[in-house]
């Protein structure tokens, strides 16, 4: 994988940086998990090309405002592609965070890791001064990584998530 010169983030134990055609094979397998399938299902590519598609999509944004702003997250330790963070608009002037990690990789603190590294940079790059994270209470793992990343609870109701009505909980970061 190409790394950019200036990787937007780096943690001790990550690199989070742009999407390249280097990503396409795994940015694939990470999104036909169970776990991404459970959780982001509008997020799965089954096939490779499905995948190189949306990778080409995904680095055209990086020079555009309206986003999406999806980053890989690399592990330094051996340079594998283990998930990925981004900022997705859901109004004006109103963006939501996502992330997902594979599920090799769940467990060690890495999403928490990539989105505490990810706020800084993207609050600047949007000019804003908070963030909407959005989960099912289900997904007990995402709503700690919010939680230890700063977001507070807004709110628990029913509404929208990914297109059908179901019990789910908002938060807000203000930076």
């Amino acid at each position: 994988m190409v790394f950019m010169a200036n990787n937007p983030m780096e943690t001790e134990r990550l690199i989070i940086t742009r999407f390249d055609l280097s990503f396409v094979g795994s940015a694939q397998r990470l999104s036909v998990e169970q776990s991404n399938r459970a959780f982001l299902p509008d997020e799965v590519f089954e096939t490779p090309e499905d995948a190189r598609q949306v990778v080409e999509a995904l680095m055209a944004a990086y020079d555009g405002t309206e986003g999406p702003f999806v980053y890989p997250v690399v592990r330094r330790a051996d340079g594998a592609h283990i998930g990925h963070v981004e900022a997705a608009r859901i109004g004006p002037d109103r963006w939501e965070v996502g992330y997902h990690i594979g599920e090799a990789y769940q467990g060690h603190g890495y999403a928490t890791e990539a989105v505490r590294a990810f706020m800084p940079f993207i609050l600047e790059k949007l000019g804003v001064d908070r963030l909407y994270g959005v989960c099912r209470p289900d997904n007990a793992a995402s709503c700690r990584v919010l939680e230890r990343s700063g977001y507070l609870l807004a709110e628990e109701a029913i509404g929208p998530y990914l297109g059908q009505e179901t019990l789910v909980r908002r938060y807000i970061y203000q930076g």
